[in-house]
């Protein structure tokens, strides 16, 4: 972008824009919602049907619990998951089910296709199995692995037994790079997701079940502040120091997250700054995300954070480049609620009672690659405990955790929870018109690719 842009001649304050108005009153909303989900009153799938479905996962738990062990015991990070891919896809095999590794663009990805009986709607469950570097599982992705696989698994064994207990078509995808970067966005401009009607996948949590949670949308940025160099000593007012323009960009950050919602989050680093104290540096970089709970305001965001970055510039007489997201941005997660209805009831059959949104605060809000999912078709990303409320996410205790006995009774909960949720819109058509008639009136697909352009 451009290193300059010519000032006011006064003080020209900006009105709030509708988008932030309208973020902190669902916010104030959320705060005080405290009544348990309602779950929902369609049919779904068979009572019989889930009987058989329950034990088709537990059939599987000794495998899974296997698998979620050896991903701990083996961590890889984003874009270089091959040993756990090829775990998965060796699972697969094992189970009859031909796999596709390094589909979609990426070498770690995975695909694999159930074609029931019907021409009932296609629907996926994705896994995450990227690490964090140097905290391994911190995110508890191999607890997430294997919820998404079990829940395959389980359908695929109700398929072999009756093709009419599927109908329809059931797609497993595998999705790396969830961690720092946006493999589902990858995927998703490679066609992973066309010609989909709903996905669903399950995240762990410290200490709470959530039927829905705050996820923001994040974007990532570099601004370069180009000065001119001189003896800091003996001639400092021939040179224009771009470290006082990161250095004012940093504070006018600070002050900016006191005119924003609370659940925003602006977080930056100076990475560069010059070599030697003796001579003015004429280069300075600032590395940031910028985070906000919807599309419009993280659009809104963005140029707020820009204005901050041409102001430093301005006020250190230097010039800056503005370089926008080096990896594609996340989304914030769109919840469709009559799937997570369906997610709700599968969990208090199985002895949980999942929190609905704004129980756990708001402010308590991560980004995910899976709101670039749920922009372009139905999703729903609940929370499922993994973990005692000592353990934060993203840390070592948590990934410690990720292998012990809350997590692995959450694998098996989350696996049939997302199987039973697929199969109740497989077997239920008004169920599936609902889920399809909420997407829409909320806004429908947007252009993901081109949308902060």
């Amino acid at each position: 972008m451009s290193s300059h842009r010519a000032p006011h001649d006064e003080a020209t304050p900006t009105t709030p824009s509708h988008a932030y108005l309208d973020q902190l009153h669902e916010e104030q909303a959320a705060a005080v919602a405290t009544e348990r989900h309602p779950g929902s009153a369609f049919a779904g799938a068979p009572a019989a049907l889930l009987t058989r479905l329950e034990q088709a996962v537990e059939a599987d738990a000794g495998a899974m619990v296997g698998l979620m062990l050896d991903l701990a015991a083996h961590p890889e990070v984003a874009f270089e998951e091959h040993r756990s891919a090829a775990a998965i896809v060796a699972i697969l095999a094992e189970h009859g089910i031909e796999a596709q590794l390094g589909v979609h663009g990426l070498d770690t990805a995975i695909r694999a296709e159930i074609h029931g009986e019907g021409e009932g709607p296609t629907l996926a469950v994705l896994s995450e199995y990227d690490a964090l570097p140097g905290v391994g599982h911190g995110c508890g992705h191999n607890v997430i692995a294997v919820m998404g696989l079990g829940a395959f698994l389980a359908i695929h064994a109700l398929a072999q037994e009756d093709p009419s207990a599927v109908p329809g078509t059931v797609v497993y995808l595998g999705t790396p790079a969830e961690e720092g970067h946006t493999g589902k966005e990858y995927m998703a401009r490679e066609g992973a997701f066309d010609g989909l009607d709903a996905a669903v996948m399950a995240h762990g949590y410290p200490a709470y079940d959530l039927a829905d949670q705050v996820w923001l949308g994040r974007r990532t940025l570099k601004v370069t502040f180009h000065g001119h160099t001189a003896h800091a000593s003996a001639q400092p007012f021939m040179g224009r120091n771009a470290l006082d323009g990161a250095s004012l960009m940093y504070q006018g950050v600070g002050l900016l997250r006191q005119q924003t919602p609370p659940s925003d989050r602006l977080h930056a680093i100076i990475t560069e700054g010059g070599d030697r104290a003796s001579v003015i540096p004429d280069t300075a970089v600032v590395e940031m995300y910028v985070r906000s709970q919807r599309p419009e305001t993280l659009k809104d965001l963005s140029r707020r954070v820009e204005d901050v970055a041409r102001g430093a510039a301005l006020m250190a007489g230097v010039g800056v480049s503005i370089d926008w997201d080096e990896h594609p941005p996340s989304l914030p997660v769109r919840t469709n609620q009559a799937l997570t209805g369906r997610w709700v009831e599968a969990q208090r059959r199985r002895g949980r009672d999942p929190l609905p949104l704004g129980v756990v605060s708001p402010s308590l809000a991560a980004s995910t690659d899976f709101g670039n999912v749920s922009y372009r078709l139905p999703g729903m990303h609940p929370l499922i405990q993994t973990s005692d409320a000592e353990a934060a996410l993203h840390t070592r205790e948590f990934a410690a955790q990720s292998t012990g006995p809350i997590a692995r009774a959450a694998a098996a909960d989350g696996a049939y929870g997302l199987a039973a949720t697929l199969l109740d819109v497989l077997h239920d058509p008004a169920l599936a018109a609902e889920v399809a008639g909420e997407f829409a009136a909320a806004g429908g697909a947007i252009d993901v690719p081109s949308y902060f352009d």
